[in-house]
């Protein structure tokens, strides 16, 4: 095991325990306690935990952690639904990208896509994105057109916000956005942690005919700080289990189509 993959399994022990101390960490790897103080030590350096005396401590429960510390989370789920939202995309279709590690398998799949590749001159998909980390990842797909949003970049996503983003759009018709959320619920619709990210994906909903909302099922029936939209502005729900009976209502009420993904054994 790498060190990467040591530091994203402590997070995850972090995250789900509220703490945790040296031996239960050496336990759980299969490594020495020397091994976890030198990890403990560098996430603390990086501000992801706090160091406590025999083992380290969440930060808090509304702390975002830097996308690179999310990309092994989930992983199966996200290529099945990235899947399945591609199969949604016709060619010669524009799609809006929000930031994200689900958004970001969904255009590595449109980037595959043997049904989208350019006939002519045209591009066999448009991408419009504010997730600097996509557009620089698609930029070499020959059959991708990519659009980029203007805005300041934020550290922990690669996603541009603010203003800028906006104005950049203003101008646009896009016929799908595919948004990656942190939460989804009943009350709160479609949520996120960052203010300034729901509002760039607000933004790219708001000139999209329809939006899908791709989330593993880990997201479901939570919301987090900021909201992107209610349940009645999405149109489609891609998931990767089978949603829990109370917010399934929900959904079929605000007329939400719900699809879901079946991971590759």
């Amino acid at each position: 095991m790498t060190q990467q993959q040591r530091l994203n399994v402590v997070l995850d022990l972090v995250s789900e325990r509220g703490s945790v101390s040296i031996a239960e960490v050496s336990e759980a790897l299969g490594v020495s306690t020397a091994t976890v103080r030198r990890d403990l030590n560098t996430l603390a350096d990086q501000r992801l935990v706090t160091r406590t005396h025999g083992g380290a401590a969440a930060l808090g429960s509304g702390y975002e952690l830097p996308l690179q510390y999310k990309i092994a989370r989930q992983a199966d789920a996200k290529v099945a639904i990235a899947k399945a939202v591609a199969e949604l995309i016709h060619p010669g279709e524009s799609v809006g990208l929000n930031g994200g590690t689900t958004t970001s398998e969904v255009a590595r799949m449109l980037g595959r896509s043997a049904q989208l590749h350019s006939v002519g001159d045209a591009p066999g998909v448009t991408i419009v994105t504010n997730a600097l980390n996509i557009a620089y990842e698609m930029s070499v797909r020959e059959h991708i057109k990519i659009v980029v949003t203007g805005g300041v970049p934020r550290r922990q996503s690669y996603e541009l916000i603010g203003p800028l983003v906006a104005a950049s759009l203003r101008d646009f018709s896009i016929d799908t956005a595919v948004l990656g959320v942190d939460g989804l619920s009943a009350d709160f619709g479609a949520t996120t942690l960052h203010e300034g990210e729901a509002e760039a994906s607000r933004e790219i909903a708001a000139v999209s005919r329809r939006v899908v909302i791709a989330a593993d099922s880990t997201k479901l029936g939570r919301s987090t700080f900021a909201r992107i939209c209610p349940l009645a502005s999405i149109d489609v729900l891609v998931t990767d289990q089978p949603v829990a009976p109370d917010l399934a209502a929900e959904l079929a009420a605000a007329g939400v189509d719900v699809i879901v993904a079946a991971a590759a054994r």
